[in-house]
């Protein structure tokens, strides 16, 4: 987007709030042009579009924001991928004019004070290219589940505790009660059909209890190995952890009522992370089985 005036300076702005999934490292950058010169007005805003300000604390200085060159079209989710900034948001603002960082932070302070103040953003890097000044403010993705659970039995299990739990107790899933039943017992082939189905998913980002081969969770058990007399199925995906993903099945009157059900007694649950780092987009699948 490119504003046009007929100012000396002219100046624009890219907003871009994406999810991405890392978290980079921070350094130092001394010789960025206006990184201490946003840092000093962060702290001792006064005013910023004629009403006071607060402080904002201080961002860190990041060479790869510095780096990143922002040209016509440019996305900004992927072009800090790519510069090895995984971001979980971020904005870019520059102007065109101005002959040194102070008359260039005077035009950025008068026309994106907002963005500059924004306590959303941690991080900072600015350039200058030619009579152009480029200022990316950004706050770096959270760490990928991937890099959490360093093994889906251990998310799983995690997931039987927080069902184990619900069940020990009388529940309503919605209109419906359902009295304390016996605890589930962990399942292995369970666990690998969930396994499959979350990974699946994930790959090839869809949502359904029917796979993209046309199977559903009965067919899935039956290929890893579980012979069932009953079978069942929670899915979900975004949640960030399995005491997230068990709390919106609960909120769920029909995955809460899987839960609750006293005819399964085993159960299997697994993770897929996409696999695009960037998004790390996690998909959940519960399997509850009962053996023939």
């Amino acid at each position: 987007m490119r504003a046009t005036a007929t100012c000396a300076a002219c100046a624009t702005s890219l907003l871009l709030t994406p999810s991405a999934r890392a978290q980079p490292p921070q350094s130092a950058g001394a010789a960025d042009p206006l990184a201490p010169l946003i840092n000093a007005y962060r702290a001792n805003p006064g005013a910023c579009n004629g009403q006071p300000a607060p402080p904002a604390a201080l961002l860190n200085v990041h060479p790869a924001l510095a780096q990143l060159r922002i040209g016509a079209g440019t996305f900004l989710e992927p072009a800090l991928e790519a510069a090895g900034y995984p971001v979980d948001s971020a904005q870019a603002v520059y102007v065109t004019g101005p002959d040194n960082a102070r008359a260039a932070m005077d035009v950025l302070q008068q026309k994106y004070c907002a963005a500059l103040l924004n306590p959303r953003f941690s991080a900072v890097g600015s350039q200058r290219d030619g009579a152009t000044w480029t200022v990316v403010l950004a706050r770096p993705a959270a760490p990928l589940p991937s890099a959490t659970y360093p093994d889906w039995r251990d998310a799983g299990r995690l997931i039987l505790a927080q069902v184990n739990a619900a069940r020990a107790g009388a529940r309503m899933c919605g209109d419906q009660a359902y009295p304390a039943v016996a605890p589930l017992r962990w399942n292995d082939a369970l666990g690998n059909a969930a396994l499959a189905h979350s990974r699946d998913m994930a790959t090839r980002r869809y949502f359904s209890h029917r796979a993209k081969d046309g199977s559903q969770v009965a067919q899935r058990a039956t290929r890893a190995g579980y012979g069932w007399r009953r079978i069942g199925e929670n899915i979900a995906f975004g949640q960030r952890t399995p005491e997230e993903a068990v709390a919106g099945w609960l909120d769920s009157p029909g995955h809460c009522a899987n839960i609750m059900n006293g005819g399964f007694t085993e159960m299997g649950a697994a993770y897929g992370v996409t696999p695009e780092r960037r998004t790390g987009i996690i998909y959940w699948t519960q399997a509850f089985g009962a053996p023939r």
